[in-house]
């Protein structure tokens, strides 16, 4: 999943010579920097990270806008290079690094008006790393949570508009896996196990596009497991709620046969 939102403000920055710039750029893009060629001028090493940042080397803008928080931590400067920083490393995939960057410029300026991006940064940063539906998804509950704490903040920001969207890309892909490991204990004919996996999706997941299907299965458990007339009762509530769907089709069907 890598649909990405920068809505980075434009941050002031002074003009620095070429020179300069190739001299302070002289570190590596695994973002160490050589400190001894470092400026010490706060807006000139400030416009450097930006610089580098734009040139496209994200790691080692972000160790950049770290050095200006360490030379200068009193500074205006070193609040703006505290929220880079944590965008740096988002850009740069060091998603853990951005994560804790931003969560420190929460905490050293939790009334900030940047205070939004920050949660979006961090939002984006555990949305950005949720895994194949076959895998652990304790990545996706992060990342719910922390979509669902931005919205409940900052309702009505532009970061909340495109939090909610990606609230529901993260419940259908929770709604995901679960349907997996419910068809995983239905090919075992555990169908019990099944039914509670495929419950907890229309329980936990209702709005989400795997309902139908988990209505379904449960008809195909119930009828696998001898108890038609729930079966009969679920192909009813799927025939109701999803008249059209194709899961509605094949439950009808097996209703039908069994019948």
């Amino acid at each position: 999943m890598n649909t990405r939102y920068t809505f980075v403000r434009p941050l002031a920055a002074a003009t620095v010579s070429a020179l300069l710039l190739s001299a302070c750029a002289g570190g590596n893009d695994n973002g160490v920097i050589d400190r001894k060629y470092v400026a010490r001028d706060v807006s000139t090493l400030y416009t450097l990270a930006k610089d580098t940042l734009d040139r496209g080397r994200a790691k080692q803008a972000a160790a950049i806008f770290d050095e200006v928080e360490r030379q200068h931590p009193y500074s205006v400067w070193a609040r703006r290079a505290q929220l880079m920083s944590a965008f740096s490393y988002y850009s740069a995939r060091e998603y853990n690094d951005a994560i804790s960057a931003a969560q420190r410029f929460l905490s050293l300026h939790p009334g900030n008006s940047d205070a939004p991006y920050a949660y979006y940064l961090i939002a984006l940063s555990y949305y950005e790393q949720i895994e194949d539906v076959e895998r652990d998804q304790q990545t996706t509950l992060q990342a719910l949570s922390a979509l669902t704490e931005l919205t409940r903040r900052y309702p009505d920001t532009k970061y909340a508009a495109d939090a909610r969207l990606k609230i529901d890309l993260a419940r259908d892909h929770l709604a995901g896996k679960e349907m997996t490991i419910g068809r995983f204990y239905m090919e075992r004919r555990q169908f019990i196990a099944a039914v509670k996996r495929f419950e907890n999706v229309i329980e936990t997941y209702e709005t989400t596009s795997h309902t139908p299907e988990a209505l379904h299965r449960i008809v195909e458990c119930y009828l696998l497991l001898g108890i038609p007339q729930e079966a009969e009762r679920t192909a009813a509530v799927l025939g109701a709620n999803y008249p059209g769907s194709k899961w509605y089709e094949r439950s009808y069907d097996l209703i039908q046969k069994h019948t």
